[in-house]
């Protein structure tokens, strides 16, 4: 749509303008450039679903031009931007017409938007003071969903508002959108039903996880995978992602007269979605009286966006009222009873100043960018994982690019793409490494993996890594022993590697600048203790490549001496539970090398156990084996790590989600949706810390 020099011409525009915008001087005689540069980048989201600009600057340059049509009503033209939802479909997909319009929302950034919304609202229906819904503004991908006497008939994309692409075999795939609803007896024929399609958090995590094992470049941010995998042509594929679906918004139905419908709010229509099996924000949901409740929940809500297991972007805030509604209509871009509360941005634009590369614990080199510092969601960026040299091609990266950055709540930062068409032919090419940048070995790639490794066991910055890994809190637990302390060790010849952690001298610790008397007496209290830690925390400590800590649990179980792996083929390595090929294969490797025999050896005369101490069972109901466990929310007296191991020293396995697998789920304050999900689910034991404690014992 877009020729190499139009799009060129287009980004410098962008770059002028969103100078110009931000301090109100864009001059209507700009006015038809904007124009051009808002459908430009409407093409960029919603058709080719790669932005060249963060959706803050965007909705900079939108609100510009309404202020200059406000201005001025004569300038308006019946194509702007203002007087229609963005166009441009995919052709991946049949066109699938909506039986009402998706639009936009109007959107407000602070306080005094929200009561510049209100009074208007209070204006168009004359009343003192209006009831509004407030729920969370979901950051993922927009769908509908229609049903036709209570069978799931069609879902699509948002598309250009008026029609998306018709995904309904990749609908099909999300657990949490019913193929049946009882719609009919609410007297209902037809209904649709608007929503937004999302990846949680912890499993957005492990799946970019899944491909940096493979090799693969992970995915951006959960917003874009989720958007993403709704144009997937392989349904197979879609289901291996985890998608989850929130609904917010019946947009149209038919009834029959002779039943009264069950809601004449917003609110209730939510409840009604909920009652009928689908995911709605019914337990986030908020009704207050007047805007000042509304301005305070949603800042409070902010405040807390980073404990959610979902993105969200923001706050919508409803008319409660659906009569009110009706009466306060739309304009063509967005409803007048809706607005949407954003939050701070997480995007911004930056420059990339240089790469670094690092090596970690087990070899494998990461290509860190450097930016210039930039602030996003409340931190300053300015180093970014680039992952591999694959990222590096595929995002088309050079040293003096300008990039586009995303922070998505915990999730670490990542650069989106660079920005080619602003170079100015004084960028360079980033040349990734053919030797270690530390002990210079010559690289080595594996067949089927995009990550370049050091093989060399003995590279200083692998034994660095490895021994802050072996100190951490999620294996020996090693307090006041971090990444500061192992590294300035290691410098000065004190330490070498993790046998020499258990004969550290303390008396020449206790001489150097800022280890008093105090400090070193922690240390060594706490190397001594760590000689009690459990096996699974010793095999996870020990970094074996693929074992994370519920395998190192698995393989702690499997054996009564460590020691014994050493007699393990690949094919008993393969008939534990969740060990597939290249976890045994890992494993089988480090039991076969004598170095790391040798080094286990140490740790045992140094005083660890390498032994699988099986612990009685204490008084109570019994041998937990088989029995599986879910702790979520905060418990009142219970660290969720403590609790999860008195779980399993009676034989109790940990697991990470709800499904019809759970036995218990031990929840404590602010549940949340894990809580939710299991009430559907008969099974599942719902059951107080108290409780927990009675059932184990020691209540």
């Amino acid at each position: 749509m877009y020729t190499q020099d139009a799009t060129k011409q287009l980004q410098q525009q962008t770059v002028a303008l969103l100078k110009s915008s931000a301090t109100h001087q864009v001059s209507p005689m700009e006015i038809r450039e904007l124009r051009d540069v808002l459908r430009f980048h409407e093409y960029r989201y919603y058709v080719l679903n790669d932005p060249f600009i963060a959706d803050g600057e965007y909705d900079q340059l939108f609100k510009e031009l309404e202020r200059l049509e406000k201005d001025d009503p004569a300038i308006v033209t019946a194509d702007s931007p203002t007087q229609r939802v963005a166009r441009g479909l995919t052709k991946d997909f049949p066109a699938a017409q909506h039986l009402v319009p998706m639009l936009s929302l109007d959107n407000s950034y602070n306080a005094d938007d929200l009561i510049s919304f209100d009074r208007k609202a209070r204006e168009l229906t004359g009343l003192n003071e209006i009831e509004y819904c407030v729920e969370p503004k979901f950051d993922g991908g927009s769908i509908s969903l229609i049903y036709e006497d209570d069978l799931l008939a069609r879902g699509a994309t948002r598309g250009n508002g008026v029609e998306g692409d018709e995904i309904t075999a990749n609908i099909r795939q999300i657990r949490s959108i019913p193929l049946s609803a009882q719609f009919s007896k609410y007297g209902i024929q037809t209904v649709e039903i608007r929503g937004e399609v999302l990846i949680n958090k912890n499993n957005f995590a492990k799946y970019n996880q899944q491909l940096v094992d493979q090799g693969l470049a992970p995915l951006a941010n959960p917003r874009n995978a989720a958007s993403g995998t709704l144009r997937i042509k392989d349904p197979a594929e879609v289901a291996k992602r985890g998608l989850e679906a929130f609904v917010y918004h019946i947009s149209y139905y038919t009834s029959s007269a002779t039943k009264e419908l069950p809601f004449t709010t917003h609110a209730q229509s939510l409840d009604l979605l909920w009652d009928l099996g689908f995911r709605s924000p019914k337990q986030e949901k908020r009704v207050f009286s007047g805007i000042q409740q509304v301005i305070d929940y949603c800042n409070e809500y902010e405040q807390g966006r980073d404990a959610l297991p979902y993105e969200i972007d923001g706050m919508v805030v409803k008319v409660n009222d659906l009569d009110l509604q009706d009466k306060l209509g739309m304009t063509s871009h967005h409803p007048r009873w809706a607005i949407a509360f954003k939050f701070k941005a997480r995007q911004a634009t930056s420059k990339l100043l240089g790469v670094e590369f690092q090596v970690g614990r087990t070899g494998s080199i990461t290509p860190v960018a450097k930016i210039q510092p930039v602030p996003i969601g409340g931190v300053t960026v300015s180093s970014i994982s680039l992952f591999n040299e694959d990222v590096i091609k595929e995002k088309d990266l050079m040293i003096g690019d300008t990039v586009l950055v995303e922070r998505a709540g915990d999730v670490i930062p990542y650069i989106v793409k660079s920005q080619a068409e602003l170079r100015t032919g004084e960028e360079k090419q980033i040349a990734f490494p053919k030797d270690c940048p530390v002990c210079e070995s010559k690289l080595f790639k594996e067949e089927g993996e995009a990550v370049w490794r050091c093989i060399n066991i003995e590279c200083p910055a692998q034994v660095v890594e490895r021994i802050i890994h072996f100190n951490s809190k999620d294996a020996m637990d090693i307090r006041g022993f971090g990444d500061a302390n192992v590294r300035k060790f290691f410098d000065l010849g004190i330490l070498k590697d993790i046998p020499g952690i258990y004969r550290l001298d303390f008396e020449k610790i206790g001489t150097l600048e800022g280890f008093g008397k105090k400090s070193m007496d922690n240390l060594q209290t706490a190397v001594e203790k760590s000689k009690a830690q459990p096996l699974h925390r010793l095999i996870f400590g020990l970094g074996i490549r693929f074992v994370g800590e519920t395998t190192a649990k698995t393989l702690a179980h499997a054996v009564e001496h460590l020691m014994d792996f050493r007699k393990f083929s690949k094919e008993d390595l393969l008939n534990l539970e969740d060990v597939g090929p290249k976890v045994a294969g890992s494993i089988h490797h480090f039991f076969s090398n004598e170095s790391n025999i040798h080094m286990l050896e140490e740790l045992e005369t140094l005083g660890l156990s390498l032994k699988n101490e099986k612990k009685g069972q204490p008084a109570g109901d019994g041998n937990f084996t088989g029995q599986t466990f879910l702790f979520t929310g905060t418990l009142p007296t219970l660290k969720r790590d403590e609790a999860e191991a008195m779980a399993e020293e009676l034989g109790g396995k940990i697991v990470s989600g709800v499904s019809a697998k759970l036995n218990y789920l031990v929840v404590g304050e602010a549940a949340g949706s894990k809580l939710e999900k299991a009430k559907k689910i008969n099974t599942i034991k719902i059951i107080s810390e108290a409780e927990f404690l009675q059932l184990i014992g020691k209540g």
